[in-house]
């Protein structure tokens, strides 16, 4: 290895160990040390300027005093921080970013996006003159960091929350224990049916996606689909009746009414209970006095107590059915256009997991109107069969078969 290789690498070496006058003056000392030339060679191996290595040798031959050792400036020298020639900037900056301005018409960006140009701007218009970049670190020093949206809030919240929660759990686990069949149910987000996107992704053959439509205008024809499901909690087994027409209590509880005779009877052949966990709202909600009809009605053909247990208010996410069934099939069909509702049927029914999920699905072509009204006579006639539990009655509550008559 030549004399310059050997400059070169020992140079490289000790570099990254080095700040920037004790690299201008370790090259400074090889540069005099190979005497004439030497400057050009060290430029050369080091990569430093001339200039650069010039100033070190100065350096040399006159040491600054005053000058702490791994110091390339005397303490205090420099240009001042903006925090010590502004003090009053990040008080401003943190006016400026705090969520209590937002309101205020006083802040030059409320409702605005907050971003760094637009800090600094605001800021150099309030005479605190700053660079976007500055306004970053700021932001970065001052504990503020870019953050997205999280979904925690769930709206008003019940003072008897948790202890619905608490209910609904010891009436699982008492049904549970006798052989009583619980199950979960709700219905999931209405799809559109034919050529269009769906999220996703799925193996094709390379440079050949599947074509759909540009646009998602709903097809009148076709109409969408309406999955409405069942899941058996103590089974892991889940039933899925698929819609064509509205989302209605007679269409909720038709679909239980086809759970019971395709599955739910043949698995609980000696059951005399049914208990329904259900959101507080939509086709199977609270205050549906339809909902408590057609249960009642379903109660009077299997004659069976069914007993309903509604989750409090702003917590549908933590129905079951949704994490242990209808998430596993959004995961089955993304990416696949759902071109029918055969197809839709096809695919929720092929859709299992490793912990044994299995799920039978079904098209039900039937039409279910809406606007049906449920009068005070009819729940008055309802009364007696409609056994509302001591604790929050209008969430728990059981719906008898009427008594045989002699």
């Amino acid at each position: 290895m030549d004399v310059d290789a050997c400059l070169k690498q020992k140079l490289s070496s000790l570099f990254p160990y080095l700040d920037e006058k004790q690299r201008r003056m370790a090259a400074a000392v090889e540069a005099r040390s190979l005497g004439h030339g030497g400057i050009t060679r060290v430029a050369t191996a080091s990569g430093l300027s001339r200039p650069v290595i010039h100033k070190g040798l100065g350096e040399l031959k006159l040491r600054k005093p005053g000058l702490p050792l791994g110091h390339s400036r005397k303490a205090g020298a420099g240009r001042k921080s903006l925090r010590q020639s502004d003090p009053k900037l990040l008080e401003a900056l943190d006016r400026l970013v705090d969520p209590d301005t937002r309101g205020d018409p006083m802040s030059p960006l409320r409702w605005t996006c907050k971003s760094t140009r637009q800090l600094a701007h605001a800021l150099t218009a309030m005479k605190h003159p700053v660079s976007h970049r500055v306004v970053g670190e700021l932001l970065a020093g001052m504990g503020y960091s870019l953050q997205g949206n999280f979904k925690t809030k769930e709206g008003s919240t019940h003072p008897d929350r948790d202890a619905q929660f608490q209910y609904i759990n010891e009436q699982v686990r008492a049904s549970q224990a006798v052989g009583v069949p619980v199950i979960s149910v709700d219905t999931k987000k209405k799809e559109l049916v034919g050529e269009y996107l769906n999220k996703g992704v799925e193996w094709q053959p390379k440079g050949n996606p599947e074509a759909v439509n540009v646009y998602d205008f709903i097809n009148a024809k076709v109409g969408k689909a309406i999955p409405h499901g069942i899941y058996d909690v103590g089974k892991n087994l889940g039933w899925v009746t698929v819609g064509r027409d509205h989302d209605t209590a007679t269409f909720a509880v038709a679909s239980i009414r086809r759970w019971w005779e395709g599955m739910g009877r043949a698995l609980y052949p000696a059951a005399s209970k049914l208990l329904i966990c259900a959101d507080g709202g939509g086709s199977n909600g609270s205050r549906l006095r339809l909902w408590k009809v057609e249960l009642q009605r379903l109660a009077e053909q299997t004659g069976i107590t069914i007993t309903v247990c509604h989750l409090p208010p702003g917590t549908s996410k933590w129905n079951k059915i949704e994490h242990r069934l209808f998430s596993h099939i959004s995961m089955n069909w993304r990416g696949k256009p759902l071109t029918s509702h055969e197809v839709i049927v096809d695919l929720i029914g092929a859709t299992t997991t490793k912990s044994g999920l299995r799920i039978k699905a079904e098209l039900d072509s039937a039409t279910y109107p809406t606007g049906i009204k449920v009068s005070d006579e009819q729940m008055t006639a309802l009364a007696p069969l409609l056994n509302k539990h001591s604790f929050h009655g209008e969430w728990n509550y059981d719906l008898l078969p009427r008594p045989a008559t002699m």
